[in-house]
Order: structure tokens, then C-alpha cells, then sequence
């Protein structure tokens, strides 16, 4: 009886937190400020042409743009459904609401994972991170304020991003034992990366159709390193391999996966620099920015970014209160996000995280010579 007193109890207290949300729901702020549900429907054409000029998008015919503008449409209402299921966050129209789910995670996603590799770096791995003393972390830390982060890249219609997320990491790495920040090729990973995972076939680093990070750790051991962005350009497709040795700028001394731990992601993060990591970003399609903390969300990882720092207190004005979150640099350009980021909550007692400390690496790096 108790059981079912405290799911009536739950179940009102998610009504009232949706019933608040919709009342002021940042989506319809964001596509027409004063507008309701019924305008949205009504004038979705005009508000998806503004889309199209706010994004520059083009479509060769009239029968894509009806086919987008339907997209778009169903969009609309995904959003508002994100925005109910994740109240400490805002979500809305973003440069990704005329594509469908599925083309979103085809074009923009790219972590090759399966579920039994996960569980083998997380309990077996060779490469696993020792514990590391937790007494005195602080509460907030971020690496872009000491210089360890470059700036947001964009993956463009490619699922790289397993190559960013490695080359931010091992950027920040190398800054720890240089003192240089050098800006690090992504393209160099995509062309000429093959490696597969030892025990999983099937997850092999494939350029444009997705990798692994520690794929590419153990890639750009084998290969000596990795060249800068100015030598070796992103281009956002499978291309020949180009690389040349000689130009290498950075390398990898050593790479180890980290427990599911807070406090050890948390050690390390601060101890080695940014982290590679892999998330589910089921929500991260129509995310405009605060933190997100949604009520239900999968544990599949299916995009690799990088953890840069964290912080004690972002305000989720839903909840009522202060909430602990993570800071995540994407690879889908500036104008996504909170100019590029994400935040997504943390503690011991959050449920859903979307998998965000489930595959977490770290990388040192090597000195090079010029």
C-alpha cells in the first residue's frame, strides 16, 4: 500500500513540475516569444522558413522542402517532450530540427560501443586508470580557464567524433606536459585510424562511420603521433591517408580507462586534463542550453565528446534549486549548445546521467621535439 501511495505521490509531482514547463516552455520563447502551442501548430511554416534563414539551409526542390518542413514539425513536438522529460535544461529549435532521429544519429553520431567491449575496459582492462586520491578536490574546476582547451571545432555531417573527442583529450595532454596548446588533426584519425578492438571485430575506427577513443590512443601510438590541424586539415570525409611523421606535433606515452566512479573522473580530470568520454545524447539534438538532467534517459553510448571540467552549482530554476553538472565540449560547431557545450548533472544521486561515466579515458602525453 505504501508502494502505491509514494507512485500517486511521484506521479502528481511529475504532473505539476509538466504542467509548470509548459506554462513557459522555452521552445515556444525561442520560435515565437508570446506564442502557444496553437500558433506553433498553425504558423509552423512560417516559424520553419525563419529556421531556414537562421541556418542558412537549402533544399533542391519543392518536395524535399514539404518533406523537410513535416521533420521539422514533428521536431517541434520532440522538443517540447525533451523539454517536459528534462526541465533543468532548455530545448528547442536547433540547426538539427529538420533532420529525423535516425539521420541525426547517422550523420552526427559516431561511437562504435557494444556492450560487452564496455564491460571489459570497465572490469578488465590492461589500461586501468589506478585510484587517485579524492580529499580536496574543489568544488568547481574547469580546464578552458587554465588554458588547456581549444576551441569548439565542428565534425560537419560526418560521425567523427570519436576523433575530436580523442584529439581534445590528448590537446589538453599535451598543453600538461609542454606548456603548448597546439590545435590537433582530427582528418589525420579519420583517414588513416583502422584499428579494430582486439575482441570486438566489429568496432573498428572507421573514419566518417564512427571509432573508439581508446582505438585512436592506441592508433596514435603505433603510428608516433599526431599532426597539427594547419598540416593536416578536417575536411569532414573518408579521404586517403596523407599522413607524414615528420610533422608530428604531439603523442601518446600512455592511455588508461577510469572507473565508474564521480570522485575518480573527478581525480583525473583534474590530474591528466580533459577527459574522452562517450554519453547517449538522446536529448542533445534539440538542447539550447542549462543544465540537463532529464528524468529518463539510456545508458547506450552512441557519441564520444570530452569532459573539461565541472561545477558545484548550476541553477535549474525548475527544480528549485542548485544542481552539480559537468561541462562537455561538442564537435558541432559554436552555434550549438551554449556556444558549443553541454552541461549535464552529476552526483551520487542522479539515475540518469545518459551513460556520462560509463566509458571515460585518459591520455598522457609524450614530449616532442620540433
Amino acid at each position: 500500500m505504501a508502494h502505491r501511495v509514494l507512485l500517486l505521490l511521484s506521479l502528481a509531482a511529475a504532473a505539476a513540475v509538466a504542467a509548470a514547463v509548459d506554462a513557459e516552455d522555452p521552445l515556444i520563447r525561442q520560435v515565437v516569444p508570446g506564442g502557444d502551442e496553437n500558433d506553433l501548430e498553425l504558423n509552423a511554416e512560417s516559424h520553419f522558413l525563419s529556421f531556414v534563414q537562421r541556418f542558412g539551409k537549402s533544399y533542391k526542390d519543392a518536395e524535399e522542402h514539404a518533406y523537410r518542413l513535416s521533420v521539422f514539425k514533428a521536431n517541434l513536438r520532440r522538443a517540447r517532450r525533451h523539454q517536459l522529460l528534462d526541465p533543468s535544461a532548455e530545448h528547442g529549435v536547433t540547426k538539427f530540427s529538420d533532420l529525423t532521429p535516425a539521420e541525426f544519429r547517422r550523420t552526427y553520431l559516431g561511437l562504435r560501443k557494444s556492450r560487452r567491449a564496455l564491460l571489459r575496459e570497465l572490469g578488465e582492462s590492461a589500461n586501468e586508470a589506478p585510484v587517485l586520491p579524492t580529499d580536496g578536490l574543489p568544488d568547481d574546476f574547469d580546464w578552458r580557464d587554465h588554458g588547456a582547451v581549444t576551441p569548439v571545432k565542428n565534425q560537419g555531417s560526418c560521425g567523427s567524433c570519436w576523433s575530436f573527442s580523442a584529439s581534445g583529450a590528448l590537446e589538453g595532454a599535451h598543453y600538461l606536459a609542454t606548456g603548448k596548446l597546439e590545435v590537433l588533426s582530427e582528418q589525420q584519425m579519420v583517414d588513416c585510424d583502422h584499428v579494430c578492438d582486439s575482441s570486438e571485430p566489429d568496432s573498428c575506427d572507421s573514419g566518417c562511420n564512427g571509432g573508439l577513443m581508446t582505438n585512436a590512443f592506441s592508433y596514435l601510438q603505433k603510428a608516433g603521433g599526431l599532426e597539427s590541424e594547419k598540416d593536416y586539415p578536417y575536411t569532414g570525409s573518408d579521404d586517403k591517408c596523407k599522413f607524414d611523421k615528420s610533422k608530428i606535433v604531439a603523442s601518446v606515452q600512455n592511455f588508461s580507462v577510469v572507473s565508474v566512479d564521480e570522485g575518480q573522473i573527478a581525480a583525473n580530470l583534474i590530474k591528466h586534463g580533459p577527459l574522452a568520454i562517450g554519453i547517449n545524447a538522446a536529448y542533445m539534438q534539440t538542447y539550447i542550453g542549462g543544465v540537463s538532467c532529464p528524468y529518463i534517459c539510456g545508458r547506450t553510448l552512441d557519441h564520444g565528446v570530452l569532459l573539461v571540467g565541472y561545477g558545484a552549482a548550476g541553477f535549474a530554476p525548475i527544480r528549485l534549486k542548485d544542481k552539480p553538472y559537468w561541462i562537455i565540449k561538442n564537435s558541432w560547431g559554436e552555434n550549438w549548445g551554449e556556444n558549443g557545450y553541454y552541461k549535464i548533472c552529476r552526483g551520487s544521486n542522479v539515475r540518469n546521467k545518459c551513460g556520462v561515466d560509463s566509458m571515460v579515458s585518459t591520455v598522457s602525453a609524450a614530449h616532442t621535439s620540433e
